[in-house]
């Protein structure tokens, strides 16, 4: 019987191992997009294929903003000139103003009456009856009778209105409420409540009739009795 030798491994303990190829090393990792090939190293990328990153972003267009501050008017020749007359007008009326109001104060308004007292001429001047000369300018009526003359006020004692002779009816009628009064300045109709007043009056130094209305009389407190109310005729 033939017998069979086997060689052994050096240090192998007797023991026939089969030879191993080495292991092939791992492949490095190829980037995305490359062809690998076996034995040959990677191709790049065509640039086509890279990927591009994205480029800075341009700001859009920014509209101007209308400046906040004052801006110069854009005034014409024909503008300037009439906002000129404009304010030289309205200088020209507070200037006025102003004048007015300096002469108001200084020179204050004053109310020019006629004089208290007057002379009215002679008792020989005057006819029987009333006379109306006096009635505009003093407020007075001269009235004469057979043996007195007197002077009349003409305020009607209602409500202060003008009364009007009437001598066709031989009295005095009011035109505001219908008070009547008699020649001597009785009431006798209408809503007055008493008789016509009377002034002073005397004879001045020169003979003339002088009549005072700062004194007034009145018939119901029985003051017409007084002589001075009334100018005793003798001639």
């Amino acid at each position: 019987m033939s017998e069979e030798v086997k060689s052994e491994a050096p240090g192998g303990g007797g023991a026939a191992a089969a030879a191993k190829p080495p292991a092939p090393a791992p492949a490095a990792s190829a980037p995305k997009g490359a062809v690998v090939t076996a034995g040959a190293a990677p191709k790049a990328a065509p640039p086509s294929a890279v990927p591009k990153r994205p480029g800075p972003t341009l700001p859009k267009a920014v509209q101007p903003k209308a400046p906040s501050g004052p801006q110069p008017l854009n005034i014409n020749r024909r503008t300037f000139f009439s906002s000129l007359g404009v304010a030289w007008v309205a200088f020209s009326g507070a200037m006025g103003a102003a004048i007015t109001a300096a002469t108001r104060f200084m020179f204050p308004n004053v109310l020019f009456e006629p004089p208290m007292s007057f002379k009215g001429g002679f008792p020989s001047d005057y006819p029987m009856g009333v006379d109306e000369r006096w009635k505009e300018k003093f407020g007075v009526w001269i009235v004469r009778e057979e043996e007195a003359i007197y002077a009349l006020s003409t305020t009607c004692t209602h409500l202060g209105c003008t009364p009007n002779w009437l001598a066709a009816e031989n009295k005095f009628k009011c035109p505001c409420h219908g008070s009547g009064f008699y020649p001597s300045g009785i009431n006798f109709e209408g809503p007055a409540p008493r008789p016509l007043e009377r002034f002073k009056i005397a004879l001045s130094d020169d003979g003339q009739i002088l009549v005072d209305k700062n004194a007034k009389y009145q018939q119901e407190k029985g003051q017409w009795n007084d002589p001075s109310s009334f100018l005793r005729f003798t001639g």
